[in-house]
């Protein structure tokens, strides 16, 4: 992302917090404080800046959600189930947009193949906001999925809250 990891921590942090405005199992005043995280990190870094962490994340639980099930007797192909599971359940919020389904299946494709999702989709310039909000719903619908393969819904929020939590504790 750039240079200077407070900038990318507060990117990530605020990529993630979007993904906890939409989650419904986030208590209200969670909720509140999410939605004021990102608006202080869109102020302070940029949208691109938090789309890029989004995408950053998004390959992160790509990923994650491989790995752990590798060796699995009825594990997800990552092309050919994982993939199309996540597309197919875009429909299902109405604010995502479906001209931006080709570039986040890309970034999602990047993710399965091991690649830097984020160097993946800088290639194609400054990610609009359009795009961004579809990466955000990808990023729910992942963090959903792990839940539901792993019979833990939130397990994902969780370790993510703890890391952030963790990253807090170093730096402050």
């Amino acid at each position: 992302m750039t240079s200077g990891g407070e900038v990318e921590n507060e990117a990530i942090r605020a990529a993630w917090d979007s993904c906890r405005v939409l989650e419904k199992r986030t208590p209200a005043g969670e909720r509140r404080e999410a939605q004021r995280r990102v608006e202080a990190a869109v102020d302070a870094y940029g949208r691109e800046e938090v789309s890029r962490g989004t995408v950053f994340l998004v390959g992160v639980l790509t990923g994650f959600l491989i790995a752990e099930q590798s060796g699995d007797e009825g594990r997800l192909d990552p092309l050919g189930d994982l993939i199309p599971a996540v597309i197919r359940r875009l429909p299902a919020f109405e604010r995502a947009d479906p001209a931006q389904v080709p570039m986040v299946t890309g970034v999602l494709m990047a993710a399965a193949m091991g690649m830097d999702t984020v160097a993946w989709r800088d290639r194609f310039g400054v990610i609009p906001a359009e795009e961004a909000l579809v990466h955000g719903f990808v990023l729910w619908l992942l963090a959903d999925l792990f839940g539901s393969l792993t019979g833990q819904p939130g397990v994902i929020d969780r370790m993510m809250r703890e890391m952030f939590d963790s990253l807090a504790a170093e730096h402050g």
